[in-house]
């Protein structure tokens, strides 16, 4: 069929684009319940008091309920290197220690009924100070957690070495920020819980909005007391997840408490204030790099710190830094490294995954200041990468890190940027701008990066099984939130089967229709998933050859699946065939059927790379960015679908320009969210994006049967450092090393106010 490698058209969209996609929201049963949380208006304090007493009494209303009424216990976060001491319970008990923890819930016949009950609820706080910033966190007369000694929840590397920088002729350091973002899917999070009586006891059924099905039933199992086979969790569109929609919340366990106590299905839908306020926040540290090397460019030592704010309870967030470490030299030869981080908690959201997860903070801390290093020694920052970066022959390249990266082409993936950009004629304009202070500045930014995907080396399921019309089933563990699984799974499945891409269901979401599955992050899905499902149709294919064997009565090694037919025909015989959809039927009769499940799980993650380039004009009066052009080069190995490949890359780098420019979730010194909601906070549309330019190119990997790489969180990690080097190029003539992201008018106004020999205009 050859459907590898073509642009099939995404067949999961048209119900989306239509208004026909069914979401947790539209799956509400009849007679469900609403639930409506009671969340904390203060940042920290000690909760003194609940009082339930006008809201149980509210028209509709069925119960209101705390912790104590649901017998909540606290719990250590489920990573051990986090301190265990930093307990959370689903709804709070003695302290509140952000702005949006739930506090109480109330249960009601309508979402009216309870919205407004849920206003009855009085809460009594006795307000703490708060600690907000790593200043606060790190004095620790505030503790948030008080069977801690500290608000450190987590701590990586050893004291730095004073020789370690040793023989270098030049040394740079830089401190700067990478801003908290939300991560503001489009579609809220909601969840609906029923049990029913199978006959052998109450069996849970919860529709949820997640990235992790299973993972959401193992979770739900474990904080109801039922065993796993006991729960079956349901994820129909899921409207955007980017990593923060990838665990259970407390609303998900509190839903599925409250329906077990009244024996009625309950539902929870989240509004957007909520989601600002409730689900996981991303980035959101401070970086110290320091670089050393000679004069001519070649670079030999790293060091760099990392910050990370926790939130106010230890998550995946805090041990993000990992990755820090991990990934911290990106593509270059740098011979040493130094890494050192501390997680802090504080009285905000708490931290989560966001896209890219750690890998985009490592790239932003080697990209910032390598364009730093580039400034000292007065050499095009472009020239200083490609004299760094690991060469074509190196492959397999172990970094001083430990990490083994499998193939790559870093400086072609380079040049082919350069060449993109014309490179001589922008640097022209440039000067030509300089001069004239009538013109807008230009500025022209790079980053090259090299990104790890899957890198819990996660396995992942598939299967594949044919109906009796010839169409084939595929099920994946790997459930999909607008990656386009529905579409790349079918064209693998098809280059397999020999079965028409349109007679190729796949289908995931369901605990109990699917064996089991590792969900959708950390840019896994194709390499593992598509990989089982590929073996999967591989054994399908087989036992369709021993069937037909035995059908057309030939020898199994003489039995050949015709591609372009889909037929099975015998060597030396090509008009003697049989059609998938006759052997399907003989298998029936046999009591048979054709259906194979596979579990992939691949020996080493992968190593995706790229490069990208911005082009940048910034008002000399306002200090306004206009990102003029986004030129990438994104390597992740054999690509199965462009159009699918370019979709995710066209994401990935609004997020990271967005990054850039815009967003920023903002807290007052004493705990109050300024950016909670769409009004405040920096969403771009189409209109903040100039045209994408996406070079392609591949570099197979050997570490998957199909040779590929992840690819959906490659534009996020290269873009943004990309931008924000092109705004500090743009004014660096001024004197400007540094401008912290997001790169607002304002900042860039105040960088320009400061430097010296700007214009008495601005």
């Amino acid at each position: 069929m050859g459907l590898l490698g073509q642009p099939v058209r995404r067949t999961e969209d048209r119900p989306l684009l239509v208004g026909a996609g069914s979401y947790v929201a539209d799956l509400i049963p009849e007679g469900a319940l609403t639930a409506t949380f009671v969340r904390s208006t203060v940042a920290h304090g000690r909760l003194i008091s609940v009082d339930t007493e006008e809201a149980v009494r509210g028209p509709g209303v069925i119960a209101v309920l705390t912790a104590a009424d649901l017998d909540l216990q606290p719990e250590p976060p489920t990573l051990p290197a986090l301190n265990q001491s930093m307990r959370r319970t689903s709804l709070a008990t003695d302290r509140v220690r952000y702005v949006g923890e739930p506090v109480a819930v109330v249960v009601a016949e309508s979402a009216a009924e309870a919205a407004d009950a849920a206003e009855l609820v009085a809460v009594d706080v006795e307000p703490l100070a708060a600690v907000i910033g790593f200043d606060a966190a790190r004095r620790g007369d505030v503790v948030l957690h008080p069977d801690t000694d500290g608000n450190c929840c987590f701590t990586m590397g050893d004291e730095p070495d004073p020789a370690f920088f040793a023989g270098c002729e030049v040394v740079v350091e830089q401190v700067f920020e990478n801003p908290r973002l939300s991560a503001a899917p489009i579609e809220p999070r909601a969840t609906v819980a029923r049990w029913d009586d199978d006959g052998g006891g109450l069996r849970l059924t919860q529709w949820s909005c997640t990235q992790f099905p299973h993972r959401a039933r193992d979770t739900l199992a474990a904080a109801c007391g039922v065993e796993t086979e006991d729960v079956r969790v349901i994820t129909p569109e899921v409207g955007g997840g980017f990593g923060a929609k990838s665990g259970s919340y407390p609303e998900d366990v509190v839903v599925a408490l409250i329906s077990r106590r009244l024996g009625r299905p309950v539902c929870w839908v989240e509004s957007r204030s909520e989601s600002m306020l409730g689900l996981a926040h991303g980035r959101g540290l401070t970086m110290t790099a320091t670089l050393g090397g000679d004069r001519s460019g070649n670079l030999v030592a790293y060091r760099l710190h990392m910050d990370q704010d926790a939130g106010a309870y230890p998550a995946i967030g805090a041990f993000l830094p990992v990755f820090g470490q991990a990934m911290a030299t990106g593509p270059y030869t740098i011979q040493r490294i130094e890494f050192t981080a501390s997680s802090w908690v504080t009285n905000t959201v708490p931290m989560g995954a966001y896209r890219g997860a750690g890998r985009p903070e490592a790239t932003h801390g080697i990209e910032r200041i390598v364009d730093v290093y580039a400034a000292e020694i007065g050499m095009d920052p472009a020239e200083l990468r490609g004299r760094n970066l690991v060469s074509p022959d190196a492959f397999p390249y172990t970094t001083p890190s430990g990490q083994e990266y499998d193939s790559g082409d870093y400086q072609t993936a380079l040049n082919r940027v350069i060449e993109a950009l014309d490179l001589k004629a922008l640097r022209a304009d440039q000067d030509r701008r300089r001069d004239d202070e009538t013109s807008p500045l230009l500025g022209i930014g790079f980053s090259a990066y090299v990104e790890i995907t899957n890198p819990l080396q996660s396995s992942e399921f598939g299967s594949v099984a044919i109906r009796p019309d010839g169409t084939a089933l595929v099920l994946t563990g790997s459930s999909a939130h607008g990656q386009g699984h529905h579409t790349t799974y079918a064209q693998v499945a098809a280059d397999v089967l020999g079965i028409p891409f349109d007679r190729i269901e796949v289908r995931h979401g369901d605990t109990d229709e699917v064996a089991r599955g590792g969900g959708t992050g950390g840019s896994r899905s194709l390499q593992v998933g598509g990989s089982a499902i590929l073996k999967a149709g591989e054994a399908v294919v087989d036992e369709a050859r021993r069937l037909a064997a035995d059908l057309l009565e030939a020898s199994h090694e003489d039995v050949l699946l015709d591609m372009e037919t889909g037929g099975f025909t015998v060597v030396g015989s090509p008009s003697v065939r049989l059609d998938w959809h006759e052997v399907a039927a003989a298998a029936g009769e046999r009591g048979l059927s054709l259906e194979a499940e596979a579990d992939f799980k691949s020996d080493n993650a992968t190593f995706p790379f790229g490069a990208h380039a911005s082009v940048v004009e910034v008002d000399r009066e306002t200090g306004g960015v206009t990102v003029l052009r986004h030129v990438s080069c994104d390597d992740a190995g054999v690509i199965v679908n462009p159009a699918v490949v370019d979709g995710q890359v066209h994401g990935g780098v609004a997020g990271g320009i967005a990054h850039a420019l815009l967003e920023e979730f903002r807290y007052t010194d004493d705990g109050t969210p300024l950016t909670g909601n769409f009004a405040d906070y920096g969403i771009p549309s189409a209109a903040e994006f100039p045209y994408f330019e996406r070079i392609e190119q591949v570099t197979p990997t050997t570490l998957n049967p199909l040779g590929v790489k992840g690819i959906g969180e490659a534009g996020t990690i290269g873009a943004t450092p990309a931008v924000q080097n092109a705004v500090v190029d743009a004014l660096s003539h001024f004197g400007v090393r540094h401008v912290d992201i997001p790169v607002t008018a304002e900042q860039v106004w105040r960088a320009l106010s400061g430097s010296q020999g700007m214009s008495s205009s601005t």
